[in-house]
């Protein structure tokens, strides 16, 4: 680790002060000045101060500790973009998002984002809405406490409208097959549909591996053996009507 990320991981208390001072190489004494010196002049280890002269960006100790502790403590649960607002909107901590987020992959709170790799052009969305349809869900205490819930969501990739929006105890076949029959129902047939790989739509024989392309339609989940049976999607004219859905 970088030393600004050891100190930071005690300024968070996942490790005490003798302990980061021990992981740095230094000695107890030398880590108290250390300590002295931050909580006088502020805290500045997550910019360059290669010019020699104190940083205008430097933030108070006890501000850091603040930050530190209400991710830790209260906000643990979002991610860095919401909590960036909560700080603003209801604690009046003025920090930029880049500031907060390394301050919290620093700590340790929140994990480094993957490499990107190659950049990949963006797909240009479908032309008429009942061409492609987006089904996911999320898993969230969506009400601020220890209750877990999963949102299924069901939009149109044409126009981000959104047809189905449902709080289950759990994403399964019976509750992505009622999403999707609610919204057959209501709208008609659609063209195709994208989810991703869960359990209840692709067989994948490892846990996040590629789907099983050359599987046998006997062992295909739920969501690829069903079938929709009725008028099929007329671009001339929108959604289509009269359907049956096998169940």
């Amino acid at each position: 680790m970088k030393v600004q990320e050891v100190i930071l991981r005690a300024m968070a208390k996942r490790i005490t002060w003798w302990q980061a001072a021990e992981i740095i190489g230094i000695s107890d004494r030398q880590m108290r000045r250390w300590r002295e010196r931050y909580e006088e002049f502020g805290y500045d280890g997550l910019f360059d101060r290669r010019q020699g002269k104190p940083s205008p960006k430097r933030v108070p100790v006890a501000l850091v500790e603040q930050v530190l502790g209400l991710y830790r403590d209260r906000y643990f649960d979002l991610n860095v973009r919401h909590f960036h607002e909560k700080l603003h909107r209801e604690h009046g901590v003025d920090l930029s998002y880049s500031w907060v987020k390394l301050a919290l992959q620093g700590a340790g709170l929140v994990t480094r984002g993957r490499k990107r790799g190659v950049h990949r052009k963006r797909r240009p969305r479908r032309p008429l809405p009942g061409m492609l349809l987006h089904i996911d869900g999320s898993h969230h205490r969506w009400f601020q406490d220890e209750r877990w819930y999963d949102l299924i969501v069901i939009l149109d990739d044409a126009t981000s409208e959104i047809y189905y929006a449902q709080l289950v105890d759990e994403e399964s076949t019976a509750t992505v097959m009622a999403a999707l029959r609610a919204v057959v129902e209501r709208k008609g047939l659609f063209c195709a549909l994208y989810s991703d790989r869960g359990s209840h739509f692709w067989l994948t024989p490892k846990v996040g591996g590629q789907v099983d392309r050359h599987d046998s339609g006997a062992r295909k989940p739920q969501g690829g053996r069903k079938r929709l049976q009725g008028k099929k999607f007329d671009p001339r004219t929108g959604w289509s009507a009269q359907l049956q859905i096998g169940y």
